[in-house]
Parts: C-alpha cells; structure tokens; sequence
C-alpha cells in the first residue's frame, strides 16, 4: 500500500464546471499532470471539444481555460496499491465547501466515472456543507481501465452532456 496525493487544481478564470476524477493514477503521478496514461480519452475528448490535439501540459491548461473547465479529484490523499479505484483505501477528500464559496459560478459538478461520484457522495455529500442549487452529472469514465464504450462513444457522450453547459 502506498501513499497518494492529488494534484492542485486546474482553475480557469471564468469556471463554469468542475470537473472530478477520483485520484491520479501511478502513470499521472508520475508525470505529474492529470490524465496523463496515454490510452486514457480524457484529453482527447477535451481537444476536440476545442479542435485542438492537446499534446503539451500547457495546452491542456489552455482548453480547461478555454472550457471554464475547472479540474480538480475528490480526493487529496489516499492509500492505494496500484491505480484502481476499487484499491483506495484511507480516503482524504479535498475542500469543496470552499471552492464553491470562491467560485460561486460553478453550478455544475461533473465526475468523471462512476467511482468519482461515489466516492463524492460518501466522502463529501455526507461531511461538507454544499450549495443546494449544484446539478450533478456522471460521465462515463475516460479510463482506459473502463472498456464497456468506445472511446467515439465516450467522446460523443461527454459531448452531448456537456456541450450547452461549457
């Protein structure tokens, strides 16, 4: 079992989003950067939600800006042996309380999988005091651990949900 800790977020000037993962898996980790397992569709889908091909950190920084995606995990620290979310034991979630104090235009909560929005609901939902008027989504998880859809269908799911909202 190893210890594991998040990320900062990432935090566009006009946040319309939040987007969550659940924690960074030992390949991001290890890169330092957010969905950086080269098979994971989470970048992909972004670029093309900006028809980009975002290869540099610095562009993925670009489209969150672009999107008012703000990118953050439910968590901060955990303890987990590899990269799955089935693993996570010891959860540590992150401040959400705070972050929608601060950034009062995010009115939407994106998770990206369903262990994100599990995770959220037990770890936060039950423990912090949130804004009522938040709407919840879940996408399917762009994980490449998560093969039941195609990465297409992946893309045209996260499109369609979160096109009229970014």
């Amino acid at each position: 079992m190893s210890h594991c800790s998040g990320f900062p977020p990432i935090i566009p000037i006009n946040p319309k989003i939040i987007i969550l993962g659940t924690m960074p898996s030992v390949v991001s980790i290890e890169e330092a950067f957010y969905y950086a397992h080269p098979r994971n569709a989470f970048w992909p889908i972004v670029g093309s939600m900006v028809d980009q091909k975002l290869e540099s950190i610095e562009s993925k920084k670009q489209a969150c800006e672009t999107l008012g995606i703000y990118l953050w995990d439910v968590l901060q620290a955990c303890e987990r042996q590899g990269s799955l979310d089935s693993a996570i034991q010891a959860p540590l979630a992150n401040d959400f309380a705070a972050i929608f104090q601060e950034y009062p235009s995010i009115k939407t909560v994106a998770f990206n999988g369903q262990a994100a929005q599990k995770l959220f609901k037990k770890e936060v939902l039950k423990h912090q005091n949130l804004p009522d008027d938040l709407t919840y989504i879940t996408l399917p998880s762009t994980s490449p651990a998560y093969a039941a859809i195609t990465l297409e269908d992946k893309r045209l799911f996260w499109q369609e949900k979160l096109s009229n909202l970014l």
